[in-house]
């Protein structure tokens, strides 16, 4: 097949690579869920692995959620959501498309995953807001060039 009838970006696969949800106050801290809303904190990290394939990626959305009330700890999920994708673009567009794009393409999935588990843990539905996956590649980069720019000179 010619390379213009290929599409750019084609999503091979999404899965559920490691999932975790704890409760370790449970039973006695849903009273206070009950009472009280709780203190939620949401990281989210993006990874890209190149497969053997050649232009085959597999790109990881971590995400971990932390709920506290009354300075007891509520609820920790993790989930690390990914997908196999093959890209049909030059090289130098491959970064910001794994760490934006794709990213952007799997978190509605990823979101209701959270959504669910939460729901079928006990807990009140968490709707995790939309992210903004550009602002987490340019912290990212620019994290990586302060480094480098921190780095002994020869």
């Amino acid at each position: 097949m010619d390379n213009q009838q290929q599409p750019a970006v084609l999503i091979q696969s999404q899965y559920i690579k490691d999932m975790s949800m704890e409760i370790p106050h449970a039973p006695a801290i849903f009273k206070k869920l009950k009472q009280h809303n709780p203190q939620v904190n949401v990281e989210v990290n993006i990874e890209a692995h190149k497969l053997e394939e050649d232009k085959t990626f597999d790109v990881l959305l971590n995400i971990r959620i932390n709920g506290d009330v009354e300075q007891e700890k509520a609820f920790i999920l993790e989930l690390s959501y990914g997908a196999v994708v093959s890209l049909n673009i030059p090289e130098e567009h491959q970064e910001p498309v794994l760490m934006i794009e794709i990213p952007h393409m799997m978190f509605p999935y990823a979101r209701q995953i959270v959504s669910t588990t939460m729901t079928n843990a006990g807990l009140p539905p968490l709707m995790l807001n939309p992210i903004d996956f550009m602002a987490i590649f340019n912290a990212k980069k620019a994290r990586e060039n302060g480094a480098q720019d921190n780095s002994p000179k020869q």
